[in-house]
């Protein structure tokens, strides 16, 4: 039986998510490889900033700044993308797709925006474009809709999948924290960007909610037909009178199948304290997936950071 040879990877891009990408596959370059059957591992790595290269100790010859000098080295089969919201990395993604390069990226505001035109080039070009890190960090949430639900009609999906809100709503609610000092204190531990606007405003679980909801039902789930609505403009006290009525307030991603039409929304959302949904605290995510036979499964875990994503 002849073995696969070594798989080489390109990575672009060395921010928080990159950098835990890089790390993880070199302290588990044996363990990765006992699973795949196979050795894979990080040829080249295209990263401006010479501080996060230097950072993680890589050698002149791993790194570049060039695109060209991934784009053709014939012995790099995937391309891991991972620039973040940026002209270039679409760019990067088309130009290896056109290749022969098999793409991956968790560049969920690219395929909210984008995700029709790059799903039909990597389907005429006979390539995969895999991204399940653009959704809920370390819940394997689409490869269960594409492969572990692929027998039942999927209904409705609702979930907890922005780890900046909820640690806010949790502070909010627990310690009765008044929304701009939890919104300091999530940037201080850094869970909310500097510019925390596409996580307050509901823009980032809206992106996640058009991949889920593009994968789950099978149809393109458009950006601008998702009614939007953000945390930014929730008391304490909001939050204080739900929870005397037995109530949790989290900003919900909901979509749901009626006939051939799809209903997709985000906002804030009173869910009752005995709901499953209710008890995400922190920056953790939930997805409650609804099928017509298989009833209601939920998953959870860590939606963001370096190393979960």
């Amino acid at each position: 039986m002849s073995r696969i040879p070594q798989i080489n990877v390109g990575l672009f891009g060395l921010g928080t998510v990159g950098s835990g990408v890089f790390h993880i596959m070199e302290k588990n370059r044996e363990l990765i490889a006992k699973k795949l059957g196979f050795p894979i591992q990080i040829k080249r790595v295209c990263e401006l900033d010479a501080k996060k290269t230097k950072a993680l100790h890589l050698s002149s010859t791993q790194v570049t700044t060039k695109v060209s000098e991934i784009m053709d080295d014939p012995e790099i089969s995937i391309i891991v993308e991972l620039i973040g919201d940026r002209p270039v990395a679409k760019e990067v993604m088309i130009q290896a797709l056109n290749l022969g390069k098999h793409v991956v990226t968790a560049n969920k505001a690219i395929l909210a925006n984008h995700g029709p035109e790059l799903y039909s080039l990597a389907s005429k070009n006979e390539m995969d474009i895999l991204f399940e890190a653009a959704v809920a960090g370390s819940i394997p949430i689409l490869r269960s809709i594409r492969e572990g639900f692929i027998a039942d009609q999927i209904k409705a999906v609702y979930g907890v999948i922005n780890g900046t809100s909820n640690y806010i709503l949790t502070e909010m609610s627990e310690n009765k924290t008044n929304f701009q000092d939890a919104l300091a204190q999530a940037q201080k531990e850094g869970y909310a960007e500097a510019n925390p606007s596409s996580d307050i405003e509901g823009l980032d679980t809206a992106h996640k909610l058009t991949i889920l909801s593009t994968m789950a039902y099978g149809s393109i789930v458009l950006l601008d037909k998702v009614y939007t609505e953000g945390i930014n403009h929730l008391s304490a006290f909001d939050l204080e009178m739900a929870d005397r009525f037995g109530y949790t307030v989290k900003l919900l991603a909901i979509s749901k199948k009626h006939g051939e039409e799809i209903e997709a929304r985000v906002h804030p959302t009173m869910i009752p304290k005995n709901h499953m949904l209710s008890s995400v605290r922190g920056v953790f995510n939930a997805i409650m997936i609804e099928g017509e036979f298989f009833g209601k499964s939920m998953q959870y875990g860590l939606g963001a950071g370096a190393l979960p994503t």
